[in-house]
């Protein structure tokens, strides 16, 4: 970047507690481009939108050398058993094994599956605010947020209350927290991926121990649907069974908690939108996809390009990565009436946040269906409900997965 241009840095803390100025700024000076760490930045709709639905020119690439470029080229990547995991997710694959990987967990994670969800994601809900309901008050993100698609996930994989017992409820949280910090492409401490490496080698043993018990007792639930799901190749291996099982349960815990926390503190932000929600809740739908797109849980993805590109007036050379700033998209005003405004009747184009193409997100239409049902069910119970928007405090572990880790609210 040229002198007195604005630095894309990701380890810049106020990236952390509101990045959209500095999206503002790369949009508008040097929207698509090399930066100083050795990678291409795109922040515009557009560009991002034909990057990620490209699946000829642009996919994941070769994984240990996308990791190497962090550590060095002598790292052994697959010796930690976290970036073992990471690069055996069908999220980091490349056709044709994640066309086999993808297609079998769609199988068994139909959208017939997730609609008969329904009234028990609704029961979760109720649930978990009967808890909170006399108090007057929760800790939205520990008592409701972090819970709910926890919960949620245990009952599509069919866990029993011994197989998700509070004690243990607690234990996967921890270690999706622990395990997914690998998603943030840089470089760690020693303790850091020591501690990741850890804790998915306890999630692969924790649900290796799942499969096991459906495969000699068949439920009607996911877990069983992963063991019988198979192709002309056969079905999934245990190990890439667990390996999708921690993807999913992590993908809830970290995207959707962070949906449902970042929504209430933008629904109360502009308590406006929070009157028409609670005079209205069949809003509920419109406003989760408004705060997808005005305060995505997922900042961005990385692609690499299998040739040279032209894009954005600029030439990608092949193998050269790119950072998809997917949130910075989702504030475009090339595409967005008054991007900056939160409105959840915003009609238009659809936002970018669960990424597109064959790697767009596969459990999409769940986190829809969580988030409808949170909204729904919060305001109808506590139209009186208000945000402590003091009390919001942002994550600063990386920058890929934006939510709070704190927020109070009252009724």
């Amino acid at each position: 970047m040229t002198e007195g241009k604005v630095r894309f840095d990701p380890s810049d803390p106020q990236l952390k507690l509101d990045p959209y100025p500095l999206f503002k700024a790369l949009r508008e000076q040097d929207p698509f481009h090399f930066c100083d760490l050795g990678f291409w930045v795109a922040t515009r709709y557009d560009d991002l939108r034909a990057v990620v639905m490209d699946r000829e020119n642009f996919g994941q690439g070769d994984f240990i050398k996308n990791i190497q470029l962090f550590y060095g080229p002598d790292f052994n990547v697959l010796s930690h058993a976290s970036y073992r995991w990471l690069s055996e997710i069908f999220l980091y694959q490349d056709p044709p094994r994640h066309t086999r990987v993808r297609g079998l967990v769609t199988q068994a994670l139909t959208a017939r599956r997730v609609t008969e969800m329904r009234p028990r994601v609704q029961a979760i809900a109720d649930r978990l605010l009967d808890g909170v309901d006399a108090d007057g008050q929760m800790e939205v993100i520990h008592q409701f947020a972090y819970k709910f698609p926890t919960l949620v996930m245990c009952d599509m994989l069919g866990l029993s209350s011994e197989e998700a017992s509070d004690e243990v409820l607690s234990q996967l949280n921890q270690a999706i927290a622990d395990a997914f910090v690998v998603f943030e492409m840089r470089a760690f401490p020693d303790d850091v991926l020591a501690l990741a490496d850890r804790q998915i080698e306890f999630l692969e043993d924790f649900f290796g121990k799942v499969f096991a018990a459906r495969r000699h007792n068949p439920q009607d639930d996911l877990a069983t649907g992963l063991v019988n799901a198979r192709d002309e190749t056969g079905p999934l291996s245990d190990h890439e069974m667990a390996t999708v099982a921690i993807g999913l349960f992590g993908a809830g815990f970290e995207t959707t908690a962070h949906m449902i926390g970042n929504g209430l503190l933008a629904l109360h932000s502009y308590p406006d939108q929070w009157a028409k929600l609670v005079a209205n809740p069949a809003l509920a739908a419109s406003a989760t996809e408004e705060i997808l797109r005005y305060e995505s849980s997922l900042i961005g993805s990385n692609r690499t390009a299998f040739r040279d590109v032209v894009l954005g007036g600029k030439t990608i050379k092949a193998g050269e990565r790119i950072l998809t700033l997917l949130a910075a998209g989702n504030r475009d005003p090339a595409v967005f009436e008054d991007p900056d405004r939160f409105d959840i009747e915003r009609k238009g184009p659809r936002h970018l946040s669960f990424g597109g193409g064959i790697h767009f997100c596969v459990g999409a239409e769940l986190a829809r269906l969580e988030g409808e049902i949170a909204l729904t069910t919060l305001a109808s119970r506590f139209p009186s409900l208000k945000v402590d928007i003091s009390s919001a405090r942002w994550r600063q572990e990386g920058f890929m997965f934006r939510g709070l880790t704190d927020l109070k609210a009252s009724w």
